[in-house]
């Protein structure tokens, strides 16, 4: 989500341009949303199938419901970011959910009795934007909250909580940088990439390199912010077709109104590769290479507001790094904003707000076909233009467990339909 849970409470904040009554009425939308949105049944002890568009409450097609904790149970009121975690000693899966207040830890290795293990509370201050990722054991937490830094917790400690839930603490944290929207990880060459830092900081709130030689004590390495503030960025060892670029580090940023590709292998001489605009920009997201790298699937979260679009998943072909192009337009069945979406193959896992989480299949993507195959939605009320609902989605987990975080109604597990 981009700074501010709301556009213009984003604009008020950090300098554009304002519109009181269109923030007025993005509070009064949040209001809303809170009354609106059903909590399913406390303490499931089985799965619930999806049968004739339902599972339970919640709309759906092709995905059974197969768990579910409020935020209410994580002592939160708002949740953000998810990412899984798997240990490779046991095999056990675990969610790493952002809440408002800090970051749940969930064992999920029994999906329909999960877990909730506890919370590493925020460094600093409450907010609702908290991101996390994963290097090998560790995990590194960023948030919007002034002066949090980069709080590293050593991700071991969940193998024997005795009596969950409990309080955990860092085991360290990167403090020279302050508030970061979003962070990278490219657990290929031991990097992590805070970006959507404070504007006026050393890469105009672009991207922080940072060598994770040492797990616990992050090290600067560089930075990058020529074209201004990333929102969120992929960063790859690039595998693709573009045999120039075989084997180098490639950052793509989504930022605000342009997407960026940048060859970071020389982590102090970054090259600029492309700058790539788009038609009827909203706001630039977040995006995912296809697994041959072939393509970009990018996620614009303000055209929908801004000019009425259905949900639009715009599709770059990266046949040439230093030249791609826009390769197709995908319109999705709903009004409703996109937000995070993630690559599994020849799947597409689009967090999509108020509809839910979107399954869709990119088998033809060369050939410009894309169909929605499955869907489940947590936010039963409405599909409206609206930030409410889904804020993202995990699909990497070998159990095939998919594990959901909705900013109203806190953490699912859901998967596939027999």
């Amino acid at each position: 989500m981009k700074r501010g849970l709301w556009f213009l409470t984003f604009i008020v904040i950090f300098g554009c341009s304002s519109d009181d009554n269109m923030e007025v009425e993005a509070d009064n939308q949040k209001e809303e949303q809170v009354e609106e949105t059903p909590l399913s049944e406390n303490n499931m002890t089985a799965i619930v199938p999806c049968e004739n568009g339902m599972a339970g409450i919640y709309p759906c097609n092709g995905y059974d419901l197969v768990a579910h904790i409020t935020l209410g149970e994580m002592s939160a009121e708002e949740g953000n970011d998810i990412w899984g975690w798997t240990d490779a000693e046991s095999g056990k899966e675990y969610a790493l959910m952002g809440l408002d207040n800090g970051t749940a830890f969930i064992d999920i290795s029994d999906a329909v009795k999960p877990v909730f293990l506890g919370k590493l509370p925020t460094a600093t201050s409450s907010s609702p934007w908290r991101d996390v990722k994963i290097y090998g054991d560790f995990a590194y937490i960023v948030s919007e909250a002034n002066g949090h830094g980069v709080q590293v917790f050593d991700l071991k400690k969940l193998q024997n909580v005795s009596n969950p839930p409990q309080v955990f603490s860092a085991d360290g944290r990167y403090t020279a940088l302050g508030n970061a929207h979003n962070i990278v990880i490219n657990e290929a060459s031991g990097f992590a990439y805070p970006v959507g830092t404070d504007r006026d900081d050393q890469f105009n709130g672009g991207v922080h390199f940072l060598n994770l030689e040492n797990p616990i004590a992050p090290a600067l390495a560089g930075g990058w912010g020529l074209n201004g503030y990333t929102h969120d960025a992929q960063v790859i060892t690039y595998n693709g077709p573009d045999n120039t670029y075989v084997g180098s580090e490639i950052f793509v940023g989504a930022n605000e109104d342009q997407v960026v590709v940048v060859d970071i292998s020389d982590k102090n001489a970054p090259v600029t590769l492309a700058n790539l605009p788009y038609p009827n920009i909203g706001y630039t997201h977040q995006g995912w290479f296809t697994e041959d790298h072939r393509y970009f699937i990018l996620g614009d979260e303000l055209d929908e507001v801004r000019q009425g679009f259905r949900t639009r998943t715009l599709i770059f072909d990266m046949l040439d790094l230093d030249n791609p192009v826009l390769h197709y337009t995908y319109l999705g069945p709903t009004n409703a904003i996109d937000h995070n979406g993630y690559v599994l193959g020849d799947e597409f896992f689009l967090a999509n707000y108020t509809a839910g989480v979107r399954v869709l299949d990119i088998t033809e993507i060369e050939g410009k076909t894309i169909i929605e195959k499955a869907f489940f939605d947590t936010y039963p009320a409405n599909n409206n233009t609206q930030f409410a609902g889904v804020w993202s989605v995990y699909p990497y987990f070998e159990s095939g467990n998919i594990i959901i975080s909705d900013i109203n109604s806190g953490f699912f597990i859901i998967q596939k339909s027999n």
